[in-house]
């Protein structure tokens, strides 16, 4: 009896269900131990978490009989392969979710070229080098389908292996990684879609379930949107969604992917398209990247890269001619890839080092080509165990050898693949790409801060990809007699309660913006004491790559105009971001008419505001020019650059003023001709005078020639004696502008501004900026102070 009772408790402990949590269970432990001993050699975690898989696998502790016996039986297959699907489709929909479809369009040729290149050269290796692999495999009967994955495998990239690649060795804000990302999905769908293609021709019902999956796909696109859009307005008084919301979105896409898995065709275009589609705006897509984000980058991610090394049987090895097989696999694929990428990339004039990086990148497997020799190829080819071991070996030993050799050539010429754009004065045309990071203490910033995400974004032909940080003071919770099972529902989020209803007022006030301008915000959050949070802020600003910070001002004005001082805990954080930010930083201070900002109705009106920069001289005011050029292409902003000069430049030059066309449609094409050339005559006489910048004339005059000829910014100059004369001039214009743009400083000793800091409240507003949010100094517009990023700043670096 007991013996009976022994062997049925054995029987229930190995079962397939009790082998894969163990697997699971010992790929994650490993992997972790591995990622910890490579991390120090600069290796990225999923080369670490393959190793893992080598490891528990055959190639090494399943070696033991015992140990083979409980993670191999004969009934787990079935189980491995459904784990394997669902794990599929749920990082496929989320890659699909995250992917930015208007970095697509705008990039579309480069990246068709990239993923391209190394497809066609993949086929003509293929091609070519399937003949000597069908000899030296010795498969049964020679076929074109053999050919044909052949030639998938070496033209394949894997997308989740380069995107996760790219996101541990940071540099998948990059133009570089971007560019990768984008390539390998793109070369990914292709391969798939021809893929799916053969097996429906092979299968000879193309024509019915082809197109009933097409027609399944694009209604459950059509179902989520309108489903996001409900779920957006429901409970409106909620953060994110209510777990059935949830999993219904996700049973839609589980139950098309095996529909799609029924009649033979793969789902992971399926997944994809689905996520690509979703609307990205609002509470239900803010839901499922939260829910998605961290057990897929966490869990799933980490368990399938260890699957793909634990199916490697490092025993197939035990001949020259095996060994020989994966050396002309791989070199191939390498071949292939380098050779494909260095074409596309000589074509679109990328440099050569970059090119090699793009090369390897897009080399990575590890995905969908396990597929084309697994189970979704059954229908096509019955591989022989000698077969799909050594090509497996193959696809595996590809993604080793690329991965570290991308780690090495990014830590190699690190400040080549870093952020160049760490200014908006060098970064010479106004319509490039602008990622800004926006941060916000609470619901009272959210109007100005987005006003001028808004202005920034300018024109349609400006792309800008802005990112909004919450930043929240981690303070020490409270003590509560309420147990655990007394919470109610709403308490047992999974989200953290830091921030408490001020999340729901960020929310709000962000989908109101993105529903208006049609400006996608990427959402984080930093919740940190008030001495550290600055290092969040500049940590992730690095890591993105912005070229600019928005920062709110510690003070907000009260209804009688006066202004008045928040937590002294965000004045020293805005200090110290000053101090150590990789990039330019701006400091908003919201002021207008009773209280009332009036730069932030440049969001939900049609009101024309109206924008001064004051320029005296000096790098920051350079970058505030560079700022208000973004900031003109709006079509509701009219801009006036006004430069203060000392009155003894009045010798050398007349006043000269000349109007936008924005604000006078009327002026003739010779008034404006004339003013031109007069502005740049004084300013050719300038450089010649005693004590004015050449460097700030030489921008001046390139800022003329690209936007005060074209009628788009409008140009004053005032001369002044003294610090008490600028004042006077600053009065004057106080009521006729809604926002006022100036540099926090570097002007050195001028004559013009010495003085004015006697009654300096904040220095980290600079002299000028100072004055203008002062309670004793009466404007109608908001300030916005601008420091330039100097690279002094980035040597006493906030990292070790």
């Amino acid at each position: 009896m007991d013996a009976t009772h022994r062997m049925v408790c054995q029987e229930d402990f190995f079962n397939p269900l009790t082998s894969m949590a163990m697997q699971v269970s010992g790929i994650l432990v490993i992997s972790h131990f591995f990622h910890l001993v490579l991390k120090a050699f600069g290796q990225p975690g999923p080369i670490a978490q393959i190793f893992a898989g080598l490891v528990l696998g055959p190639s090494g502790l399943s070696n033991i009989p015992k140990v083979r016996e409980f993670f191999f039986q004969s009934i787990s297959a079935d189980f491995y392969e459904i784990f394997g699907l669902f794990c599929r489709i749920i990082f496929m929909f989320l890659i699909g979710l995250e992917t930015d479809i208007p970095y697509i369009k705008r990039n579309l040729r480069a990246v068709s070229a990239l993923a391209y290149g190394g497809v066609v050269f993949g086929f003509i290796s293929g091609l070519g080098g399937s003949f000597f692999l069908y000899r030296q495999l010795q498969e049964r009967d020679f076929k074109f389908t053999f050919v044909f994955i052949i030639m998938l495998i070496l033209a394949y990239t894997a997308s989740p292996v380069v995107i996760r690649l790219a996101a541990e060795l940071k540099f998948d804000t990059s133009d570089i990684g971007r560019m990768a990302i984008v390539s390998s999905l793109v070369n990914e769908m292709s391969c798939l879609l021809i893929f799916n293609f053969i097996v429906a021709f092979n299968s000879g019902k193309v024509l019915k379930y082809g197109s009933y999956c097409i027609f399944l796909s694009f209604s459950v696109v059509i179902i989520n949107k309108y489903l996001a859009n409900w779920f957006n307005k429901r409970n409106q008084n909620q953060k994110y969604l209510k777990n059935p919301e949830f999993f219904f979105i996700l049973s839609l896409l589980v139950g098309s992917s095996m529909f799609f898995e029924w009649a033979n065709y793969n789902s992971l275009m399926n997944c994809f398209l689905i996520g690509l589609l979703f609307p990205k705006e609002g509470k239900t897509a803010r839901t499922l990247v939260h829910k998605l984000t961290y057990s897929v980058h966490n869990f799933i991610l980490p368990i399938y890269f260890g699957y793909i090394g634990f199916r490697v049987n490092a025993s197939f090895l035990n001949s020259w001619n095996n060994v020989l097989i994966v050396v002309v696999m791989v070199l191939l694929s390498v071949a292939s890839k380098i050779t494909g990428t260095l074409a596309a990339c000589q074509y679109l004039q990328i440099p050569l080092k970059e090119a090699f990086l793009l090369g390897f990148l897009l080399n990575l497997k590890g995905h969908a080509d396990l597929l084309f020799i697994g189970s979704s190829s059954k229908t096509l080819i019955l591989w022989s165990p000698k077969a799909y071991n050594l090509l497996l070996i193959s696809i595996v030993v590809n993604t080793i050898i690329s991965g570290p050799i991308v780690a090495f050539l990014l830590r190699k010429d690190e400040r080549s693949f870093g952020n160049k754009r760490t200014a908006l004065e060098i970064i010479h045309s106004a319509d490039e790409e602008l990622s800004l990071l926006a941060c916000v203490y609470g619901p009272r910033h959210m109007p100005a801060i987005l006003s001028l995400i808004s202005a920034l974004s300018g024109s349609q032909k400006a792309p800008t990809n802005p990112y909004l940080m919450h930043l929240i003071e981690l303070v020490q919770k409270r003590r509560t007699n309420v147990s655990y099972h007394e919470l109610e529902d709403h308490e047992l989020s999974d989200d953290e309660d830091y921030g408490g209803n001020d999340v729901l007022g960020i929310h709000d006030a962000m989908d109101a913006f993105t529903a208006e301008t049609r400006i996608l915000i990427h959402l984080c959050k930093a919740v940190s004491s008030f001495t550290s949070l600055y290092e969040d802020v500049c940590n992730i600003a690095e890591d993105l790559r912005v070229s600019i910070i928005l920062l709110p001002f510690h003070k907000h004005q009260r209804i009688d105009g006066k202004m008045d001082s928040g937590k002294e805990g965000v004045r020293t954080t805005n200090q110290k971001i000053l101090r150590h930010a990789p990039c330019s930083v701006g400091v908003i201070v919201s002021r207008g008419i009773d209280g009332v900002p009036g730069f932030s109705q440049l969001l939900g009106s049609e009101t024309v505001q109206h924008v001064a920069t004051l320029f005296f001289c000096g790098p920051d005011d350079r970058e505030a020019v560079a700022w208000s050029r973004r900031i003109a292409a709006h079509p509701r902003i009219n801009l006036t650059v006004i430069r203060f000069l000392p009155a003894s430049s009045s010798s050398i030059s007349s006043p000269s003023v000349y109007n936008s066309q924005k604000d006078n449609a009327a002026d003739g094409s010779n008034a404006a001709s004339d003013g031109v050339d007069g502005v740049l005559r004084a300013l050719s006489r300038l450089e010649n005078g005693n004590g004015t910048n050449e460097v700030d004339n030489v921008f001046l005059s390139d800022f003329y020639n690209r936007d005060v000829s074209s009628g788009q910014v409008a140009y004053v100059e005032k001369y002044v004696n003294n610090a008490a004369e600028t004042v006077a001039a600053l009065r004057d214009i106080g009521d006729l502008y809604s926002l006022f743009i100036v540099g926090k400083g570097g002007r050195g000793h001028s004559p013009l501004t010495t003085g004015i800091c006697d009654w300096e409240e904040c220095p980290e507003l600079g002299t000028v900026g100072d004055l203008l949010a002062s309670s004793d100094f009466n404007i109608n517009g908001s300030v916005l102070v601008i420091q330039q990023h100097r690279h002094a700043l980035k040597q006493g670096s906030y990292r070790s």
